[in-house]
């Protein structure tokens, strides 16, 4: 990998996330050697993927270079690879561009999406984890109405417009919400020889209500939205099946739709060498102490979505957001600068700053720790939260132009297909 010799020790971080990036920036200047590994040369700002499948924001917006991110840091690099395995007996790491050895390791690899083993769902559904994923989203929309001008059979244009998101959580709230706006403000303007109040928009959620990691008080407030909104918010129904066609359920409760789309959970994005059933917990995470350790190997950390720190508190590990990856990240910066100064370490004492999800325009719910709002207000707090965190000046300026625009105009610029996500639309036929 051309990576020079050094008498520091060498950090090598798997990942160029929330968990990573906040990892990095607190080891600079700090007398070690920093390796950092992705398999993407940028950093993605998830929260906001789904403005990118709904064509309210370009990808480049919520992207910026890892390598920016490392300008003007001493003993940093970073290389284009993707992880094969680790070796952790000899410390070594096998890459897509070779091997590269370590005498500290952290996996900050996140989250993938979880199908739950379903591989007809993971054929024919579309996840949205990643850019190209939303870039797919966005493409298979846009052509699902292009392609419902084209035929003159009224149930294949209906299952054309149809779409279906499987999972209430912030990921499918807000997608909906988004869904809902084009039909009401867009739709009608791009295709006014297409009846497109025909389009529906289904929400399913397999429990008794939607964002149940947040308050009683917020997941009525954006039921209530979404459905004001057009949206059908099914619960209690759990998804079995997808055949590109027909959507199944547990009951006798079928949709005939050409989008499907699965925000029903993820899981720990491990790596071979560490993925045997003694270090994982529920969904595929590592299991880690205090201080973020994998158990069983002092040399090796896990941080953000792939770490699972139990206790007594929290038996099922930190959420799978942002805010913890960034402070496991911080707090793990200083305890390796400890650990090599022979220090005792810091146990990682988890801050929650409260949850927040948008609706669509004008409607927000937030749970913060004191506090629990809905509406104008908590959408303005949305906005301002997401543009903090987003990370690189011109994203800032570039993410709130946008917005304002497409509050003032009632509009979305980004309803381009760019990128053709091909889909038989013959068995809609039948």
């Amino acid at each position: 990998m051309n990576i020079p010799r050094s008498s520091f020790p060498r950090i090598v971080i798997i990942g160029g996330g929330f968990g990573g990036i906040a990892l990095a920036q607190r080891l600079s200047r700090k007398e070690v050697q920093v390796v950092l590994l992705d398999k993407n040369n940028y950093h993605c700002f998830q929260p906001l993927l789904y403005q990118v499948s709904t064509g309210g924001l370009e990808p480049d917006s919520i992207a910026y270079p890892l390598r920016k991110v490392l300008i003007g840091y001493d003993n940093f690099f970073f290389r284009l690879a993707e992880v094969l395995e680790i070796e952790p007996e000899n410390k070594l790491l096998n890459t897509s561009i070779g091997t590269l050895s370590y005498d500290y390791l952290v996996v900050a690899t996140g989250s993938e999406t979880n199908f739950y083993g379903n591989t007809e769902l993971e054929q024919n559904g579309m996840a949205m984890k990643t850019i190209p994923q939303s870039l797919n989203l966005r493409s298979l929309i846009l052509e699902n109405f292009e392609q419902a001008l084209l035929t003159d059979d009224y149930h294949e244009r209906d299952a054309l417009m149809n779409f279906v998101i499987v999972g209430g959580g912030p990921t499918g709230v807000e997608l909906a919400g988004a869904l809902a706006e084009i039909k009401k403000g867009i739709l009608p303007k791009d295709y006014p020889d297409l009846d497109t109040r025909r389009a529906t928009i289904n929400l399913i959620q397999s429990g008794d209500r939607i964002l149940n990691a947040m308050s009683g008080q917020a997941s009525k407030k954006a039921e209530d939205f979404l459905e004001k909104l057009g949206v059908q918010v099914w619960k209690g129904v759990r998804v079995t099946g997808y055949d590109g066609k027909t959507v199944t359920t547990r009951t006798d409760l079928t949709f005939e739709s050409a989008t499907l789309v699965w925000a029903a959970g993820v899981k720990g994005a491990t790596v071979a060498g560490l993925d045997v059933k003694e270090l994982l917990t529920t969904g595929s995470r590592l299991a880690v102490n205090e201080f973020n350790q994998v158990v069983g190997y002092p040399e090796i950390f896990a941080i953000g979505d792939v770490a699972c720190m139990q206790t007594d508190e929290r038996p099922n590990g930190h959420p799978m957001m942002a805010q913890p990856a960034i402070q496991q990240g911080r707090q793990l910066g200083e305890n390796l600068v400890r650990l090599i100064e022979k220090k005792p370490l810091k146990p990682f004492d988890y801050t929650d700053k409260g949850s927040m999800a948008t609706v669509g325009r004008n409607k927000a719910v937030c749970d913060l720790e004191h506090l629990k709002f809905q509406g104008v207000f908590a959408w303005f707090v949305w906005m301002f939260v997401h543009l903090f965190f987003l990370i690189g000046f011109r994203n800032r300026v570039v993410v709130f132009v946008n917005w304002v625009y497409n509050y003032i105009k009632f509009d979305r610029e980004a309803r381009l297909i760019i990128r053709p996500y091909k889909r038989d639309y013959s068995q809609f036929k039948d």
